[in-house]
């Protein structure tokens, strides 16, 4: 739980990133079990940008880039799922 929290506290710094329109932090629900849940995960975060190009600004920014120094000792893995609306 300690470490799960550190990581949201590592998480929410990434909201000072001026692209990043909306950044939405998660953990697993209380729901009933289902085959078609995935409840492998401890922490999720959703960020919405206008366009690729404000993406590739959080990946550069030098506040992602003290997230994953500070924070990735805090993680075994790491899936993105980039999409776009359609």
């Amino acid at each position: 739980t300690a470490d799960r929290d550190k990581l949201i506290e590592g998480v929410k710094t990434l909201a000072k990133i001026e692209t990043i329109r909306k950044l939405h932090i998660g953990v697993p629900a209380s729901t009933e079990k289902r085959d078609v849940v995935d409840n492998s995960w401890q922490v999720s975060e959703l960020m919405f940008f206008d366009d690729e190009a404000g993406q590739k600004v959080y990946q550069d920014h030098p506040v992602h880039q003290a997230f994953v120094k500070n924070y990735s000792h805090l993680w075994s893995k790491v899936l993105v799922y980039d999409v776009v609306e359609v």
